[in-house]
C-alpha cells in the first residue's frame, strides 16, 4: 500500500510541474479553442503564426532574448474582423514597438535594452491569420 501512494505523489508531482512547465510556455492564459499558434522562439529570431482565428479576444505574452538594442519586425497578417496588435517591450520594460497587425510590412522598433524583451499579441474580437516576426537589427 505504501508503494501506490509513493507513485501517486510521484505522478502528482509530476502532473504540477508539467502544468507550471505549460504555463510559463509564454501564454497569459491557456491557449483559447481556435488559436493554436505555431512559435519559433531562439534567441534574436522570434517568429509567430496562426493558421485561422476568429472572434478572438485576448492577451498573449512571450519572453523573447534579443542580444540587440533594436529589432526588424515583419508583419504579413490578414484581418478580416476586429483588431490584432503587436507590442514589443525591451528588457527594461521599455515600449519599443507598437503597430496593428494589419499593418504589413518590414518595420523597425525604437531602441531599447538588450536582454529578455517581451512581444505581446492583443487580440479584440480578432479573426483572420496572423504571421510576425521579429528578429535582432544588425
Amino acid at each position: 500500500m505504501m508503494r501506490i501512494s509513493a507513485v501517486v505523489r510521484i505522478l502528482a508531482v509530476s502532473l504540477l510541474a508539467l502544468t507550471a512547465g505549460v504555463a510559463g510556455c509564454g501564454s497569459s492564459k491557456s491557449t483559447a479553442p481556435g488559436l493554436q499558434p505555431q512559435i519559433a522562439n531562439l534567441p534574436d529570431d522570434f517568429s509567430y503564426q496562426v493558421t485561422s482565428v476568429s472572434n478572438h479576444t485576448g492577451t498573449w505574452t512571450y519572453a523573447w532574448q534579443n542580444s540587440g538594442i533594436a529589432a526588424n519586425v515583419n508583419q504579413s497578417t490578414t484581418v478580416t474582423a476586429g483588431t490584432m496588435h503587436l507590442e514589443l517591450l525591451d528588457a527594461s520594460g521599455a515600449l519599443v514597438y507598437s503597430r496593428s497587425l494589419a499593418d504589413n510590412g518590414t518595420f523597425v522598433s525604437s531602441n531599447g535594452t538588450p536582454g529578455q524583451w517581451t512581444l505581446r499579441v492583443v487580440y479584440t474580437r480578432g479573426s483572420g491569420t496572423v504571421n510576425f516576426r521579429a528578429q535582432k537589427k544588425t
